[in-house]
């Protein structure tokens, strides 16, 4: 009989992503047949999976049921799950099915981000070998110079690391337009700030091939197909572990 990994049954069906369902297997709050399993227990089709005593349901072959949302995010809001924390994602999105973030914006930073109810797909975008490019819009809060752009661009000490060369094109006096592929935690403030510039305003304006385009501040619309499929071709090949990011 077919089966597959406790934490990736949870992640599938869309109750989290597979790291937050290690969490909750390690916290106790998964029952497997009524007993508390261990991490890396294997689930048949004949088990039955809870999480706080509500059942989790096995996801359907095709992934008919899962939702794919983009959203542009308003400065204010917090990419967190948990409802209790006051301008959380979750109530702001309002989306009447249970979904989550893929990724995180900075509290302060605007622009796009994804949601879904899809576990699976958060692990392989997030895995940090697949160096998909994100575009984000800064603002400073002094003219920026050939210096500030070399330097960008080129690698800058952060967090105990150099950040990768990457693309920074200036398109305003004191803003310019950076492309990553990382997603070090505050990667774009922390860059400015070691070169004595402070950002007023981050958007992020694209991730990979999917934009903001018709979405104003605080919309949400749902992936066309096509959009789908070209996402799921871009993490076909995705096999290391799962990391957060919050490059802005």
């Amino acid at each position: 009989m077919d089966s597959k990994r406790l934490n990736k049954y949870i992640s599938d069906s869309g109750y989290c992503s597979r790291r937050e369902a290690d969490a909750l297997i390690e916290q106790g709050r998964v029952k497997l047949n009524g007993r508390v399993p261990e991490l890396g227990t294997r689930v048949t089709a004949n088990d039955v999976v809870t999480v706080d005593g509500q059942s989790v349901s096995r996801v359907k072959e095709d992934k008919s049921d899962r939702v794919y949302i983009a959203y542009h995010k308003p400065a204010g809001i917090t990419c967190t799950t948990e409802r209790k924390v006051r301008g959380n994602i979750i109530d702001a999105v309002g989306f009447k099915q249970r979904i989550f973030p893929i990724g995180r914006l900075d509290k302060p930073s605007e622009g796009l981000i994804l949601l879904t109810s899809d576990g699976d797909i958060v692990n392989k975008i997030l895995r940090a070998e697949n160096a998909h490019d994100k575009v984000y819009r800064v603002n400073v809060d002094k003219p920026i110079n050939d210096r500030f752009i070399k330097r960008m661009s080129s690698g800058v000490p952060i967090l105990n690391t150099v950040t990768k060369p990457c693309q920074v094109t200036p398109c305003g006096q004191k803003s310019f337009d950076i492309v990553l592929t990382q997603g070090l935690n505050r990667q774009i403030r922390r860059m400015c700030e070691h070169l004595g510039y402070e950002v007023t305003r981050l958007v992020r304006k694209r991730i990979m091939h999917l934009t903001l385009k018709g979405l104003n501040k605080g919309e949400w619309r749902h992936l066309t197909d096509s959009e789908l499929a070209q996402l799921n071709a871009s993490v076909a090949t995705s096999s290391k572990v799962a990391v957060q990011n919050d490059a802005g």
